[in-house]
């Protein structure tokens, strides 16, 4: 059943408020901080993150309920606002839709069982033309054909990838054609135009914004987004697309929209070892710039080649300063800045714990402020789970279908 506007509205004013009320736990830079800057206001709240070990933090991050209930007594509205994000999960068709392994050729395993479960969810009554939006090699577009004996239009970007895909699809005989062009160019609104129901698994920011904007105003029977990457939008600040979103005094700049994607299911110790000792090395330099008077806020060098870091402190620092044209002094004490870096590594997990409880609220406003405008511009809206959270934590599903 379709959510009408005004419960769309309800929800996400709720939501929004909440948000609002509590800027200072998720807004901002946890690396610009040498300290947990709540100290003040929220001063039981860091009295027990200074209590946890970096593991306890750690798993924390991993289960948002469990941190709910452990800090309910300092954040009272946690609980009910995460209960506020949950969403029900599609109603799946698998005896409907045959999927054939074949298909999954080339598809790494994860991905496959993210494209066969999106499959599954879509209305069985969509028409015969699917419109398959930022198609890559047109993974999902040649599942929805062979499965629903439909004709497919698969727009991407790279040229070598549409190749690729439509040699496939001729090889196995699918009605697929790929359209190689630009998503953000005003012409791609006419293959949303001219297909019935047109699709995005995991489109970034602004492109599946844009499939949003183009089904407005060419009228399609129906559209299924799964938004992803939020922070990959052309302004240097969200812009709302509902009314309601609009109206919110909420200001969201790209690093804000980040923190719905932090959220990880696969990483392992290795990964976590790895990135323990690149982030204690950044902040370590980070305090020996400021010592030398660089800069008083956090100062990013690039990305760095993941075997320098086998090399040590040291060895870092003296390639950071190379990329920032610092010349360091003979007598750094490194040993010195690598353990304030390893302190501060700390400090940014708190930090990071306390933000992990508005990663979803923070997804499910923005999710909510494209539903609410596909509503106000004449769809019936459903917000959906295609797929479990163990699978992809981007398993959020935005279902229009126009009315009438």
């Amino acid at each position: 059943m379709s959510q009408p506007l005004p419960v769309l509205t309800e929800h996400f004013s709720s939501i929004d408020s909440w948000l609002q009320s509590h800027t200072s736990l998720w807004q901002g830079m946890p690396f610009d901080y040498l300290d947990l800057p709540w100290r003040e206001t929220h001063p039981e709240l860091c009295h027990w993150l200074d209590a946890q070990s970096l593991d306890t933090l750690q798993k924390y991050k991993e289960n948002p309920r469990c941190l709910a209930d452990a800090i309910a007594a300092y954040l009272p509205d946690t609980k009910k606002m995460l209960a506020l994000c949950a969403i029900n999960s599609a109603d799946s068709s698998d005896a409907d839709i045959p999927c054939d392994n074949h298909l999954a050729t080339g598809i790494p395993g994860r991905k496959w069982e993210q494209i066969s479960a999106f499959n599954r969810v879509m209305p069985m009554s969509s028409g015969d033309h699917w419109l398959e939006w930022c198609a890559g090699k047109g993974y999902l577009g040649r599942v929805i054909s062979a499965s629903r004996q439909a004709r497919v239009t698969s727009l991407e970007w790279q040229s070598a990838l549409c190749q690729d895909g439509q040699d496939y699809a001729d090889k196995q005989g699918l009605p697929m054609h790929f359209v190689q062009g630009d998503a953000f160019a005003s012409d791609s609104e006419l293959l949303v135009r001219d297909c019935d129901h047109a699709i995005a698994l995991h489109a970034c920011g602004d492109l599946h914004v844009t499939l949003l904007q183009h089904s407005v105003s060419a009228k399609p029977k129906s559209v299924s987004v799964s938004p992803c990457c939020y922070h990959l939008i052309r302004d240097s600040h969200y812009q709302a697309l509902s009314s309601s979103g609009k109206q919110s005094p909420l200001v969201l700049s790209r690093h804000d929209l980040k923190l719905p994607l932090q959220e990880t299911v696969t990483a392992g110790q290795t990964v976590k070892n790895k990135r323990f000792v690149e982030v204690s090395f950044r902040l370590g330099f980070d305090c020996l710039q400021r010592a030398l008077g660089v800069s008083d806020h956090y100062l990013p060098v690039p990305n760095v080649q993941k075997s320098l870091l086998n090399e040590g402190f040291e060895a870092f620092c003296l390639w950071a300063a190379k990329q920032k044209n610092i010349v360091l002094p003979d007598d750094v004490d490194f040993t010195h800045y690598l353990k304030r870096g390893e302190s501060r590594f700390l400090t940014v997990e708190k930090m990071e714990t306390v933000r992990t409880l508005f990663r979803r609220p923070l997804e499910m406003w923005l999710v909510l402020d494209k539903a609410m405008y596909m509503s106000e511009n004449g769809f019936d809206v459903d917000i959906y789970t295609f797929c479990a959270r163990e699978l992809t934590p981007r398993n959020i599903l935005i279902q229009a279908i126009r009315k009438g």
